[in-house]
């Protein structure tokens, strides 16, 4: 934050300038048209959280940047927009957190959920982890912002994920049953820009449909999308674990989709090692830019495109499947 110097110098400031570098709760703005090429405006976004605010680790300064970053960005493509605060006690200490939520009126009031974690641990910069599903779902907000959609759409950052889904369980868990039957899925983005391959994943039978509706897509589209494999017992085909921020909506009976690039067909085929060159990348100091475009060139933006392509086409065309929600 800037030092004080007058009333009427900082009205000035605020009327004239967009911060472009360091964190601010003031909104920073984008070329309009990197939102017509799939996939630039969430490397923006995506940079913009690991570069000018940096790790994000809950309860620290930083997460609080990153809310009010994401928060600015609801707002400047016109979508009402809440913070929904939350605490924990973990270790005998309490940490302060938060979820930013915003909201687009679809032609149902019925309702699907699109998340994506804010935070990060404290090593490496949290590319991958998570800013790259945060680029996605605010880029595809504001490809979706004019568009009527079947259902309506909550969209939700969520805080302290690395710390046991604490922002993700705190919203579950606050959700009325009249919420819950309203809502027909979640869709939840970790981890998006360097494992070998892309993933969609969802429950097991109608449960799935989330994921069978995106297969679909990627067919038509032509991405370079799968699934779980199945190699492993322990997840079945087409499924996934219980690690990240859609577990608590299945806790409440919310079918459920999971987009994520790791590899399921290394090491102990359980999706925890993302590569075949480096293994995992996540929770490392090599989760930057500079080290995933030096050893996959061209990954991250293949990436970001893909998802984003795929995520709004399911969002626009989610009612062209069935589901007994």
């Amino acid at each position: 934050m800037k030092k004080k110097i007058s009333i009427s110098f900082i009205v000035l400031m605020f009327s004239l300038l967009t911060i472009v570098g360091g964190a601010s709760a003031q909104t920073v703005s984008y070329k309009p048209s990197l939102v017509h090429k799939n996939g630039a405006m969430a490397y923006e976004h995506m940079k913009y959280i690991a570069y000018e605010i940096g790790p994000r680790v809950a309860g620290s300064a930083n997460e609080r940047k990153a809310e009010q970053y994401i928060q600015g960005q609801f707002e400047r493509i016109g979508m009402e927009s809440t913070v929904q605060d939350f605490s924990y006690s973990r270790r005998g200490s309490t940490t302060k957190s938060s979820n930013v939520i915003a909201y687009k009126p679809g032609k149902s009031s019925k309702q699907i959920i699109v998340g994506a974690h804010y935070d990060s641990v404290s090593v490496g910069r949290g590319v991958d982890d998570n800013a790259s599903g945060v680029g996605v779902l605010l880029e595809v907000a504001e490809v979706l912002k004019n568009i009527p959609t079947p259902y309506s759409i909550v969209f939700i950052a969520f805080g302290a994920e690395e710390t046991g889904l604490r922002g993700s369980n705190f919203y579950a868990a606050n959700m009325t049953q009249a919420d819950i039957k309203n809502t027909i899925g979640m869709i939840n983005m970790d981890s998006l820009a360097v494992g070998d391959k892309m993933y969609v994943y969802g429950g097991a039978g109608e449960a799935g449909f989330i994921r069978d509706q995106a297969l679909e897509i990627v067919k038509k589209k032509k991405l370079n999308v799968g699934t779980n494999p199945g190699l492993n017992p322990e997840y079945p085909a087409g499924t996934t674990g219980d690690w990240s921020d859609h577990a608590p909506f299945i806790g409440l009976g919310i079918p459920y989709g999971y987009l994520e690039s790791t590899n399921w067909e290394i090491g102990e085929l359980d999706g925890y090692d993302q590569t075949v060159k480096h293994g995992g990348v996540w929770h490392t100091g090599n989760d930057t830019i500079e080290f995933i475009e030096s050893e996959y060139p061209g990954r991250i933006q293949e990436h970001l495109s893909s998802f984003s392509t795929l995520l709004t086409e399911l969002l626009k065309f989610m009612n062209k499947t069935s589901t007994s929600k």
